[in-house]
């Protein structure tokens, strides 16, 4: 292999049979969730996430009929307690399957997408093993973690937008927005990819007045038919089930599942860059204020983002998601997994040689690296190493940032391959 053959090309090479990669995948999941009850009971630090135990509770409380916000630090949508009722009345590990399959249902979905793009068989499932067999997915999910269930229902409306089931593709998103917050940043892509393309769009670029050409023209395109039925589709299944929980739970759960993600200021050490400054003005007047302006760089970049890439909507995706974790107030390990779940859908389109794909990947584990020395200094030996934390997560923030520029210039919108038959 030459060295300037690029990564795509490299991955295609591979030729993997899906079946293999899959029953691997499955085995090496199912193996993880009964190491980590082997775990739990031998050892001192436990495998299982801690926010599967809030999960467990949350549970708990739902199955007698109680609130499930009766359980300390429970901020996310009751829907997840109910899903996972089944702990309380089956097993304590019915959660950690459903997360484990929707992982697998992940994964089977960007095999999907991939035959839509024109990749064979083969050629899909091997861009697929870097999910299926990625350590970092398969521990989240087996630990416990629901980002999985997240990642299932945004690449479910990805898939359904390219096969055109707008009203379906709606209805996922609506959920995806429901369980967690960040697919909401998807609706302006998501809105100029189904407007239809104009022939005058090149003639208001050059037009005098080109910006309110442009920006009057794009007010009225949005109406369009397409547009307004996702539009309704999505805010209907987002209203009609914070609206029954609402009616069921009252104020606490806007404050639990919405309003605490909006305003918060998470002061315990995690990779974000503002987590210092948040840290030492918590009982600032203005820290509220500061925790809201934390939002304005990611407006400013995923607004560009949007109107510079909308029409490959998945790399769009991608790249709202990479802007999003990376500037976010908070960001932790887990959160990694809302864009990585789309990179290899990214990854046949983007052009770079694979040895310089190599040196990233590395760059972007030494950065985790030299953040988590000094985070276990202080989390488990007392040590005072805040300021350590915070550089180590400027110079990941400047990592991720090189990587997203890298991946950009790279990036080359064309064909792959013939489109082939695969129904």
């Amino acid at each position: 292999m030459g060295p300037t053959k690029h990564l795509a090309e490299w991955f295609l090479s591979w030729s993997v049979r899906p079946s293999r990669v899959f029953g691997v995948a499955i085995l090496a999941r199912v193996a993880l969730v009964f190491y980590g009850v082997f775990q739990d009971r031998i050892l001192f630090v436990r495998y299982t996430d801690i926010d599967y135990q809030v999960f467990t509770d949350a549970a708990r409380f739902v199955t007698e009929g109680r609130s499930p916000y009766l359980r300390a630090t429970y901020r996310y949508t009751p829907l997840l307690g109910w899903l996972l009722t089944p702990n309380i009345y089956l097993s304590e590990l019915f959660g950690k399957f459903l997360f484990v399959s929707c992982d697998l249902l992940a994964a089977f979905l960007v095999y999907r997408l991939l035959l839509l793009k024109g990749l064979a068989r083969r050629q899909a499932c091997g861009y697929c093993v870097f999910w299926l067999l990625n350590p970092l997915p398969m521990a989240v999910s087996s630990r416990g973690s629901a980002d999985s269930m997240v990642a299932s229902l945004v690449l479910m409306a990805l898939y359904l937008i390219e096969k055109r089931l707008l009203a379906c593709a709606a209805v996922f998103y609506g959920f995806a927005v429901h369980m967690k917050m960040y697919p909401v940043t998807y609706i302006l892509p998501i809105a100029l990819h189904l407007l239809p393309e104009r022939d005058d769009e090149e003639s208001l670029c050059q037009s005098r007045y080109s910006f309110l050409a442009r920006f009057y023209a794009l007010l009225k395109r949005l109406w369009d038919q397409a547009v307004l039925l996702f539009v309704a589709v999505a805010g209907l299944t987002f209203f009609a089930l914070s609206f029954g929980f609402y009616y069921k739970y009252g104020w606490e759960f806007l404050e639990h599942t919405y309003l605490y993600h909006l305003t918060r200021r998470d002061i315990r050490h995690n990779f974000s860059p503002y987590f210092y400054m948040l840290y030492l003005t918590a009982e600032s007047k203005w820290s509220f204020f500061l925790g809201i302006a934390a939002f304005i760089p990611q407006l400013i970049l995923l607004s560009a983002v949007s109107f510079a890439f909308y029409r490959d909507l998945v790399f769009c995706c991608f790249l709202h998601t990479s802007i999003f974790v990376t500037f976010n107030k908070v960001c932790t390990s887990q959160y990694f997994l809302w864009y990585l779940c789309l990179l290899p859908l990214v990854m046949p389109l983007v052009r770079m040689p694979w040895k310089r794909a190599v040196v990233l990947l590395m760059l972007w584990f030494i950065g985790q690296a030299l953040w988590l020395a000094p985070a276990y200094a202080l989390e488990f030996q007392g040590k005072n190493t805040f300021l350590f934390i915070w550089l180590a997560g400027l110079f990941f923030l400047l990592i991720n940032c090189s990587i997203l520029i890298q991946l950009i210039s790279h990036y080359k919108e064309e064909p792959l391959t013939e489109r082939l038959k695969y129904d």
